[in-house]
């Protein structure tokens, strides 16, 4: 385990550390008229071994969008919420984890997906203790990482496809390959809210998979 790795315990000094960085960093928003606006809880909670984490979760198989993807708790903007509203919105309703205001942290880039939404991740502060309870027809399952593992030297893994001049973007997690829009955010979580390096990653292309 290297320095960073073993930095990252779940404490009030990360905290002012990524909100620090967040607070700095000059986010860009997509500003596409055409696309559905949409939002993700990017979560910060503790493990029982005091590390800091986030959570992840396996999209529903029955869901008429990206079932069984892995995803970060989100969904579209209703109506004239807040993206920082509607990730809420949407923590609560997939795994009924009730924060509010004061846990947010701040905001990353948007990220057009390709398959019409402008997805704005906000980056929020949950306890050490928090329970969450996936709900059965929003989450397949739900899982607790350490930030740490970002840290890993396959992340990010790029990749070109035929049907694309981007690059594809996969974050291996959990034994498997986490893609775009997730592995961008992902991405840039570890570079702004750790690092403080004003990274980019709207470039980066999603697979195929994830095009409809």
């Amino acid at each position: 385990m290297t320095p960073e790795q073993s930095a990252l315990r779940f404490d009030d000094r990360l905290r002012r550390r990524m909100e620090r960085h967040l607070r700095s960093f000059q986010r860009v928003a997509a500003g596409a008229d055409q696309l559905r606006p949409a939002a993700v809880a990017v979560t910060i909670v503790g493990n029982d071994h005091g590390e800091a984490c986030f959570l992840i979760t396996r999209r529903a198989a029955r869901l008429r969008s990206h079932a069984g993807q892995w995803a970060l708790p989100g969904g579209r903007i209703d109506g004239s919420e807040t993206a920082t509203e509607a990730a809420l919105r949407e923590l609560a309703e997939e795994l009924e984890l009730k924060l509010d205001q004061s846990s947010v942290l701040g905001m990353l880039d948007d990220y057009p997906t390709r398959s019409g939404y402008c997805v704005t991740p906000v980056v929020l502060w949950a306890g050490a203790t928090a329970a969450v309870t996936p709900v059965p027809a929003e989450v397949q399952s739900v899982h607790v990482v350490p930030l740490a593992t970002l840290e890993g030297p396959d992340v990010p893994r790029l990749v070109r496809i035929p049907e694309s001049e981007r690059i594809v973007i996969q974050v291996p997690l959990l034994g498997r390959l986490v893609h775009a829009p997730t592995a961008a955010v992902l991405y840039q979580l570890r570079e702004v809210a750790l690092h403080g390096r004003p990274t980019r990653v709207a470039q980066f292309e999603q697979p195929v998979f994830a095009w409809r």
